[in-house]
């Protein structure tokens, strides 16, 4: 559609429109041009809201949508939906369907899915056949085929020298190897973070050395190796102070911090809420203080929702028995705005394109129009009628949030939520 997006503040420091209000003229997908009160010759369909702030296309990378094999928790159709509704013009997607995506075919299988869609789709191959990790999966290929990155979700590596020989592997074709870290002997049968609320509800507990430990080993063996490494969803000030040492000494390593891990603590357990049992834990106040500072330094990256979304057999049950995971694309923006400054938010969640090494596009003219729209000033409380997944495991509701999306623009279409 061709459109003219009337008086927007434009949030995106490349841009030579950086904090000023002005009208876009998008035509055929690009923007014509930007400027005051740009006439409209009955061409093009027009759009305009109080308050309206325009950035760079936010992109969330760790996003798990089931399909195929798991449609009852989502479908791509619907995921992709729900991340364009959230503010999000790509994502990439987590290979933990069923079957999990270790080839080439899954890969195609999962883009074509999503071809037309106004988010883009970005596969992450399993770095392991079945994410079973015994032996690597069919890597060049599935990079061949689109794969952005190779990684299992949600399981670290046992096997130090299989990371080895795929951090060297990839290094042929500018591979990224994505190293979930978390020591599955030390974290035993432990369910919440250990600590003070573990030790008082009676729950086992996993330390924050199950992280700690492979972090390290982990950044040892990318120092042995070269190549590139992301470690996600950190979660200890620990994993923070080893990455920022890691970086100085020059490794190639990037990390993300979950939004989830950013605002809430294990506190939240109180009420054996299984909503809040993620992977890994909810930690500390002081674990959650030290992400913010990583996040403000730039040690960490990237913000991911680590959107996960389970359904409710999986979920609505006992604490020790119930599955890992939250859902958290609707309520990324509004939770992040309660805690950091908006430039900030807006930088974490445009940063996972040049890890995945996926081309972004500055707000200016002739440029392709990759554009989130938010408002970012109004308080309100987060409810389940602001859900749009299948799935309605959020971690986040009740929480009061500050600034809403409007939607966003990508490949010729808006979509409003």
């Amino acid at each position: 559609m061709n459109l003219i997006i009337r008086k927007a503040t434009i949030i995106d420091p490349q841009s030579p429109f950086h904090n000023q209000t002005v009208d876009l003229k998008i035509t055929e997908g690009i923007i014509e041009k930007m400027g005051v009160s740009i006439p409209n010759a009955n061409t093009h369909q027009e759009f305009s809201q109080d308050g309206l702030h325009i950035s760079q296309g936010w992109f969330d990378t760790s996003v798990s949508l089931g399909e195929p094999g798991f449609e009852d928790r989502e479908t791509i159709a619907n995921g992709l939906e729900v991340a364009a509704k959230s503010g999000f013009t790509g994502i990439a997607l987590q290979p933990n369907s069923y079957p999990i995506i270790d080839n080439q075919s899954q890969v195609h299988f999962v883009k074509q899915k999503a071809a037309n869609s106004a988010t883009d789709l970005f596969p992450i191959g399993a770095l392991t056949k079945g994410s079973e990790g015994k032996d690597l999966a069919e890597l060049f290929d599935m990079k061949n085929a689109g794969a952005v990155a190779f990684g299992d979700y949600g399981k670290s590596l046992a096997n130090a020298n299989l990371l080895k020989i795929g951090l060297q592997y990839v290094q042929d074709f500018n591979g990224l190897v994505i190293a979930f870290c978390q020591d599955e002997n030390i974290k035993g049968n432990g369910v919440a973070n250990e600590g003070i609320v573990s030790t008082r509800l009676g729950l086992k507990g996993i330390p924050n050395l199950a992280e700690e430990i492979i972090v390290a080993r982990n950044l040892f063996l990318l120092e042995y190796t070269g190549g590139k490494m992301h470690i996600p969803t950190i979660s200890t000030a620990k994993s923070v102070a080893l990455i920022k040492e890691a970086k100085a000494k020059g490794l190639n390593i990037t990390c993300s911090a979950a939004v989830h891990h950013l605002v809430l603590t294990d506190e939240k357990l109180n009420g054996f809420d299984t909503r809040y049992k993620v992977t890994p834990p909810l930690r500390k106040e002081e674990d959650r203080k030290a992400l913010i500072a990583g996040v403000l330094d730039n040690t960490i990256d990237c913000i991911t929702s680590d959107h996960n979304p389970i359904d409710i057999e999986n979920k609505k049950m006992e604490f020790d028995l119930a599955k890992n995971g939250t859902i958290g694309l609707e309520s990324t923006f509004g939770a992040l705005s309660t805690i950091l400054p908006l430039e900030k938010i807006i930088e974490k969640l445009t940063s996972g394109k040049k890890i995945l090494n996926i081309e972004s596009e500055i707000i200016a003219e002739n440029k392709k129009a990759n554009l989130s729209l938010f408002q970012p000033t109004s308080n309100w409380t987060f409810t389940k009628e602001h859900i749009l997944s299948k799935s309605k495991n959020s971690a986040f509701l009740g929480h009061e949030m500050k600034g809403k999306v409007i939607g966003i623009f990508n490949k010729g279409k808006l979509v409003l939520s």
